[in-house]
């Protein structure tokens, strides 16, 4: 039977290097400098790296650059309800575009997304709280 992989992070391709790596900084992460491939770390273990379209090119010369949404999304834990409200409001000010305002989610925890620069998903969840569960949503 072969080894089960562990999982050490995501790969993110990107237009603008600098505008991606602002936006992951303006997160609070300490991302490399470099203009075709930078890195930060998520946790122990668990990195993020960035890579430009031209660098993809030169390794893979048939690579397409996606087209449509993304079905995955970037999530991070942040300590409160109040640090989700604050960390939207600071990225929406600086400019990136907001895709779901901060709210109380279902599950429990207050909850956003805003869209990197390359119109990837990032979302925020607050620790989730018993008291705020609800009934998800209808579905079809």
């Amino acid at each position: 039977m072969a080894q089960t992989p562990a999982f050490s992070g995501f790969h993110i391709f990107v237009r603008d290097m600098a505008a991606s790596a602002a936006f992951y900084r303006h997160l609070g992460f300490d991302v490399s400098e470099d203009p075709h491939h930078s890195t930060f770390s998520i946790r122990e273990g668990v990195d993020v790296a960035l890579g430009s379209y031209e660098l993809t090119r030169g390794y893979r010369p048939e690579w397409e650059e996606p087209s449509g949404r993304s079905a995955l999304a970037l999530q991070f834990d942040l300590a409160s309800r109040r640090a989700v409200d604050d960390l939207y409001a600071s990225i929406v000010a600086a400019g990136y575009r907001g895709e779901l305002a901060p709210f109380d989610a279902f599950w429990g925890a207050r909850y956003a997304e805003v869209l990197d620069p390359d119109g990837n998903v990032v979302g925020f969840h607050s620790p989730r709280d018993p008291s705020m569960r609800s009934a998800p949503p209808p579905l079809p």
